[in-house]
């Protein structure tokens, strides 16, 4: 039997192709694991998805499986222990970046009921189908990206710029850019 079309960062190697078979571009409702998505996106600054991929089962340890309480009550001697963890990315300033998101989190879940319902408002609430033929249409922001991360931003997030955020729309599902090519783009487009 032929070898699937994927999108082509999602071949060759089994670890990136299970996420991008499984997870990429899926639309994700899950205030825990949305907040999941926003720190990965947000370690990954100036380095490869596959790096961060290949640390996520040590971030989920790390972080208390990105539970938003927990990590918001993190301290100075926590973030000390975690820059000693050669298991996930030692920067300081992601580390710190995601306490004080957690606790912005948590302050967007009080004031809209949930993060999830927060982040799909900038896409209408339902996710946008793009139809690119190949990756180099793909763009690297939109200007729901730029709304997002200027939002987020104003609510004291960090590592949250735009190319961090459209990434992140792009993990959960908030656009499809499977290429039109690849047997994901379809499956994932199903209403469901």
């Amino acid at each position: 039997m032929p070898e699937q079309k994927r999108c082509d960062w999602g071949q060759g190697n089994d670890l990136m192709q299970a996420y991008h078979d499984e997870e990429w571009g899926v639309p994700l409702h899950d205030d825990q694991r949305l907040f999941e998505f926003l720190i990965l996106e947000g370690a990954q600054a100036g380095l490869s998805w596959q790096t961060v991929l290949n640390k996520r089962g040590n971030y989920r340890k790390a972080f208390d499986n990105f539970e938003v309480a927990k990590v918001a009550r993190y301290t100075p001697k926590r973030v000390e222990k975690l820059l000693q963890n050669a298991g996930i990315i030692r920067n300081r300033l992601k580390v710190e970046s995601a306490i004080s998101n957690a606790k912005a989190v948590l302050a967007i879940q009080k004031e809209f009921g949930s993060f999830d319902v927060y982040v799909w408002q900038f896409v209408g609430g339902k996710p946008k189908k793009n139809r690119f033929k190949s990756m180099s249409q793909i763009p690297a922001t939109t200007d729901e990206s730029d709304a997002f991360s200027k939002d987020l931003k104003k609510r004291g997030f960090r590592f949250v710029g735009s190319t961090i955020c459209y990434a992140f729309m792009q993990a959960v599902g908030m656009v499809n850019d499977h290429t039109k090519s690849c047997f994901r783009y379809s499956q994932v487009s199903k209403p469901g």
